[in-house]
């Protein structure tokens, strides 16, 4: 049996595939989050490591811009920039011993991280808006 090799680096053709049933059934707000929010920053992720990930990021871009128009893109950042970035965050700084850190409250916890995750945004919208 000949099976070709996994491809990971090109799981974002799937993903921007998956978004446009995610829009039909669930809106907008939940296909650019999906999309946008979660796997275009976790590809980034990998991209900054990785260099078969980093030759497919442009065509990543391009296909959410195709899927979304300039303005629900740059509305999107914008939201996510003053409700995740730049919002007031309430750190508990004496976490219940049992209490699990969602992925989107370690970053606040951790500078270094929380820079890359800033650093990560910063290059979204610049990809995303260029």
């Amino acid at each position: 049996m000949n099976c070709a090799p996994i491809e990971f680096h090109k799981i974002w053709i799937e993903q921007c595939a998956a978004t446009e049933a995610i829009r039909e059934k669930f809106g907008l707000e939940d296909a650019l989050n999906y999309l946008i929010g979660e796997k275009l920053f976790s590809f980034l992720h990998a991209a900054e490591r990785d260099p078969l990930f980093a030759t497919e990021v442009p065509a990543f871009i391009a296909e959410i811009q195709r899927l979304f128009t300039a303005q629900e893109i740059r509305d999107y950042l914008d939201h996510l920039e003053r409700t995740r970035y730049l919002a007031p965050q309430e750190v508990d700084l004496e976490p219940e011993p049992n209490e699990d850190l969602g992925e989107e409250e370690v970053w606040l916890e951790n500078p270094v991280m929380g820079a890359e995750e800033l650093l990560r945004f910063a290059r979204v919208r610049q990809l995303l808006q260029s």
